[in-house]
């Protein structure tokens, strides 16, 4: 945070949720984003979008603090586009991410908020046609998402035009400056005029985030949701001990005891993936896994099949994962053991979305008990310990009747 920005705890109101409609000062009915959240039942604003909308519409650079899950794309996307003139046939906002996939998501995204509307949307992530996003760009879209690099290439080929660009977002803050993105989303920033507005959102804020916009925002708005602790303690989490040689039938009872809709199974060894997708698949789970050195068409059909519903289980890697949003995941299943308190926050925050029910299990070594004991209490959260009976998870038989 600059010296001269302010500070804002993004808890909702004691007094009552608002709506979105109420915090974008819009018709519900006469919006098009607005009227195409209602028909997947969004209507309620979440703490961040509560405690970010209001600034972003009024012009200011936030730099917010907010969990994953927790509604950011929204609390960024909405009011922009509350702000965007139709008629202006200009790029008027860049969102910038540090993924091809997330450049997507957010894209898919807009393209669902933007039905029945004239703003055009266009992603230009890198992996893709050049040629065929320069096309695109000729359709004059008032908004687009993209990685850095493709976005940088673009500018310099003097194919997006930042001229009328207003507003910036910086999505995944802390991840796009750890991937080396910093010079590329710096020189974004700098190739639009001096009044821009800036947004950034970030998981964590660390000292690489701050610098950044101290360097480059002008007095904002930091805005911090929802500490992790609070976040994870409203999951049902729990632990079931068990030898490292039987995980594999511990999951598959598992999967039988819960009956997920889709879920997630996290490992901390790339090497190890490829002989745990095989052992579950011998088991009978349908499941595939996604891995930092993955060929794109392979990641991008495991990611195409999960997300319809083809698969069940998606095996990955703390670094693979990041930046993905799967809104259907209900069970969070921790293979191994994460090796931080931020590492298990981001796991088991990728269930539960946005009030949504949702369940974390750790499977969980018997030498590994004090370190699950010190997981609950830095994080003010209760992991509950569980057994697999009778096709059940249960308490085990001494607490079954304080359960």
């Amino acid at each position: 945070m600059t010296e001269n920005g302010n500070r804002e705890q993004g808890q909702p109101s004691a007094e009552r949720a608002l709506s979105l409609a109420e915090l974008l000062g819009a018709d519900a009915e006469q919006t098009p984003w607005l009227r195409n959240l209602q028909t997947r039942k969004v209507v309620q604003a979440s703490p961040v979008q509560q405690a970010s909308i209001p600034h972003v519409l009024a012009g200011r650079d936030v730099l917010v603090q907010s969990q994953t899950g927790s509604g950011k794309t929204y609390a960024y996307l909405l009011p922009i586009l509350q702000r965007l003139r139709a008629d202006l046939k200009q790029p008027q906002a860049a969102v910038i991410v540090p993924t091809r996939e997330l450049a997507m998501q957010v894209f898919r995204e807009l393209q669902m908020l933007l039905e029945g509307s004239e703003l055009r949307a266009e992603a230009l992530a890198g992996g893709a046609d050049l040629q065929r996003q320069v096309e695109k760009l000729r359709l004059h879209p008032q908004i687009v998402v993209g990685t850095p690099g493709r976005l940088v290439e673009l500018i310099s080929k003097r194919k997006l035009r930042m001229h009328d660009v207003k507003m910036i977002v910086v999505d995944e803050a802390d991840q796009l400056l750890k991937q080396g993105f910093q010079k590329d989303v710096e020189q974004i920033i700098k190739s639009t005029l001096r009044e821009r507005q800036l947004l950034f959102f970030s998981a964590t804020l660390g000292k690489e985030v701050r610098a950044m916009a101290d360097r480059s925002m002008r007095e904002p708005q930091l805005i911090e949701v929802e500490a992790a602790s609070k976040t994870v303690a409203q999951l049902q989490q729990f632990v079931i001990y068990v030898d490292e040689r039987d995980k594999i039938d511990a999951l598959r009872r598992l999967t039988h005891a819960l009956t997920p809709k889709a879920a997630l199974l996290f490992v901390n060894d790339t090497h190890e993936i490829g002989e745990i997708v095989a052992k579950l698949q011998y088991v009978g789970l349908s499941v595939a896994a996604i891995y930092a050195d993955q060929g794109k068409q392979e990641r991008a059909d495991v990611m195409r099949r999960f997300r319809e519903g083809k698969l069940l289980l998606l095996v990955s890697t703390d670094v693979a994962a990041r930046g993905l949003d799967f809104p259907d995941v209900d069970l969070v299943v921790n293979y191994d053991l994460p090796d931080t308190e931020e590492h298990y926050v981001h796991r088991v925050g990728r269930t539960a979305r946005m009030g949504r029910s949702g369940t974390a299990v750790s499977l969980a070594t018997d030498y590994q008990r004090k370190a699950v004991e010190r997981y609950g209490r830095r994080l003010s959260a209760e992991i509950s310990e569980r057994v697999l009976l009778r096709g059940q998870l249960l308490a085990p038989r001494s607490r079954r009747g304080k359960s």
